[in-house]
């Protein structure tokens, strides 16, 4: 970091509005310098390091005060973060004249985010709750005080597990999901932003849950989902929480929604609309059922090995109603474009990996709305140990809608 910044650069290190800073050079609370005949504002590295508290540390740096985690940093079954690139060079060729996007089962949300530097408007959508709460976290555009969280983190981070007592998580996860230590520091502090929700703004609520997702989530003892836990503890000792670093997308229009995508349809309309719904058996609510109790903290019983609360939010695109699920969708879509991902694993050997919609019924759903192109890519798929694909594909499937 420059020891002298501008207006701009002050704003993203503090995470404000230009005339946030301004309000605070009449009241003293950030005296800025006047620099040249238009008198332009500029700040001392070393007055904003002490308004964050952070003063003793010369040597800090921007991207330090950013926070870590960027979105596409976590461990998600179907994530396409690696097809981005091929996803949008295709939306760019094939979907032209397009200002609205939807992607209406988001997941892991990248697909969302790359659609913000297309795309003027962007609607997400998904059922789980901890996807809902990074999306706030991540997409909304509403201020919040980074200079607060960074110092509430920095308490978490010098918290010591030996003087902590058990909590639900700790009782539940340590020495299964998580070590036993980390357990306990990760219980206390969502048991302690629950504590906090009456000092802390919407947003600022779900940055520091969606923080503490990650940051769990980076050290589980797990293969990067929540069906089972290896047997001998691999995991961390030392639970340190990491800020995320939310998207700018204050010039967008964003929507999210935790919705049944089904009837979420009937509801919105977009030019282009992302479809990427779980074709096979695996119940994304059962997958993260940690995560999930974790954003919620409501606490429930569990059961099993694998300790699962009872199930909820279970998706008919895991049963064999899938097909007739996607044509309902697909019928009341109002969209000029739509643009289906899929991938080959109908004839997985594995029960929990095969499809419950073949390639050619889905071909034939979407020809029913429009004009269909299919692209395809080769391209490495999630494996749990149970098949093994050497020609695996992901396909891309266009439709231009009788309406467009």
């Amino acid at each position: 970091m420059s020891e002298i910044l501008t207006l701009q650069e002050a704003c993203e290190v503090l995470n404000c509005h230009p005339n946030t800073l301004r309000n605070w050079d009449r009241t003293g609370v950030l005296n800025a310098i006047r620099f040249g005949s238009r008198k332009d504002r500029r700040y001392k590295k070393a007055d904003i390091l002490k308004l964050l508290g952070l003063e003793k540390d010369k040597e800090i740096t921007l991207s330090t005060l950013e926070g870590g985690f960027k979105l596409e940093n976590r461990r998600y079954i179907g994530s396409k973060q690696k097809l981005i690139n091929w996803i949008f060079s295709i939306i760019a060729q094939e979907c032209k004249g397009g200002e609205s996007f939807a992607d209406i089962f988001a997941g892991t949300g990248v697909v969302s985010a790359e659609a913000t530097h297309y795309f003027g408007e962007v609607i997400l959508n998904d059922f789980l709750y901890s996807n809902y709460t990074i999306y706030r976290a991540f997409f909304d555009s509403d201020e919040w005080n980074k200079n607060k969280l960074v110092k509430i983190i920095e308490a978490y981070n010098n918290l010591d597990s030996r003087t902590l007592g058990e909590n639900y998580f700790s009782k539940n996860y340590g020495g299964r999901y998580f070590s036993k230590n980390s357990a306990k520091v990760i219980g206390f502090i969502r048991e302690d932003i629950q504590r906090k929700e009456h000092l802390l703004t919407e947003k600022e609520s779900h940055v520091l849950i969606a923080s503490l997702l990650y940051s769990a989530d980076k050290i589980a003892n797990t293969v990067g989902h929540y069906d089972a836990y290896f047997q001998k503890e691999n995991s961390k000792n030392d639970f340190r929480i990491k800020l995320i670093e939310p998207i700018n997308s204050a010039s967008k229009k964003i929507k999210i929604f935790r919705e049944d995508t089904n009837l979420l349809v009937k509801k919105i309309k977009a030019d282009v609309v992302y479809i990427d719904p779980p074709y096979n058996s695996r119940q994304y609510s059962r997958f993260y059922h940690v995560l999930e109790t974790l954003t919620k903290w409501d606490k429930p019983k569990l059961y099993g090995t694998a300790l699962k609360p009872e199930a909820e939010n279970m998706s008919d695109y895991c049963r064999v109603s899938a097909r007739d699920r996607l044509a309902e969708l697909v019928e009341n879509l109002k969209a000029k474009y739509l643009v289906v991902s899929y991938n080959n694993t109908y004839e997985s050997k594995s029960n929990s990996s095969r499809n419950k919609i073949t390639l050619q019924q889905i071909k034939e759903i979407l020809e029913e709305k429009g004009k269909t192109k299919v692209f395809e890519k080769k391209h490495q798929h999630f494996n749990a140990g149970n098949t093994d694909f050497k020609n695996h594909k992901e396909y891309l499937f266009v439709t231009t809608t009788n309406h467009a």
